[in-house]
């Protein structure tokens, strides 16, 4: 866990081993969303490079007659 400290523009820094250990970039898009009175920073990721993040997933699906 880190303390963070809010500037007078409302920004503040992520900590050097946050960054690192989640792989962020400069000008990497990441969603804000407040969650149960805390505020939750979630690093957005290109659809490519979700490709196989879920190893095992049985990815075949049931459909419908009318469906191919």
């Amino acid at each position: 866990m880190a303390t963070l400290t809010v500037s007078p523009k409302f920004q503040v820094v992520i900590p050097k081993k946050i960054r690192e250990s989640l792989a962020l970039t400069p000008g990497q898009k990441i969603h804000a969303t407040l969650y149960d009175g805390r505020i939750e920073l979630i690093p957005l990721q290109d659809m490519a490079q979700m490709r196989g993040f879920l190893p095992g997933l049985d990815s075949t699906v049931q459909r419908e007659d009318d469906r191919s």
